[in-house]
């Protein structure tokens, strides 16, 4: 069974993945939920490729984020996981593609989390980005980001490096790209 994205629905599940679940999507569902915290209809969940299922955040990026990561447990993605979420956000190109083999039926609703940015910010340009809600903009931004994939150029830009294992340094430049998306989302979904 697919679910699509569903404009009626009580809540919004976006969904955010990276390979062990212990980096970079747990600090982006961190800072995603933070930044949309006013959004009761809103749901954040993270997953990884090859998670390191049970494991906390890695202690390093923990550091490096402004806000306090408690009680996370990385978990697996599994097929089941992508079809009960209304948007899909990778850290890169290949964990996409990765995702979209995985579940076909989810290739419109499956970008990176930097690509899906940028395109719902083409899309609120054009005052395609519009509802009474959060969960509204947001699945309003899912629907159109597609329609504007010809509109920009994809590339490495859009992929967040996994910094696991490097220095300090590659955590915090993570970090600060997360930061940087999500703080780009949070202001065309968000309703002040």
């Amino acid at each position: 069974m697919t679910v699509d994205v569903r404009a009626g629905s009580a809540s919004f599940t976006v969904l955010l993945v990276c390979t062990a679940n212990i980096c970079r999507s747990p600090a982006a569902e961190a800072l995603l939920r933070v930044g949309l915290a006013a959004a009761t209809d809103v749901e954040v969940a993270s997953a990884g490729l090859t998670a390191r299922v049970g494991s906390a955040i890695a202690p390093e990026m923990a550091r490096t984020l402004p806000v306090p990561v408690t009680g996370f447990q990385a978990r697996q993605v599994t097929p089941e996981v992508v079809r009960g979420s209304d948007l899909v956000l990778t850290m890169t190109r290949e964990q996409r593609a990765q995702l979209v083999a995985l579940v076909p039926a989810a290739v419109r609703r499956t970008f990176t989390l930097k690509e899906f940015t940028a395109l719902t910010v083409l899309a609120a340009g054009r005052g395609r980005v519009t509802g009474a809600s959060t969960r509204q903009r947001l699945h309003a931004g899912t629907t159109e980001a597609p329609r504007f994939r010809s509109a920009r150029a994809a590339g490495p830009d859009d992929d967040i490096a996994d910094p696991y294992g490097g220095r300090p340094a590659d955590y915090a430049r993570a970090t600060r790209e997360i930061e940087q998306a999500v703080a780009t989302l949070v202001s065309v979904v968000g309703l002040s």
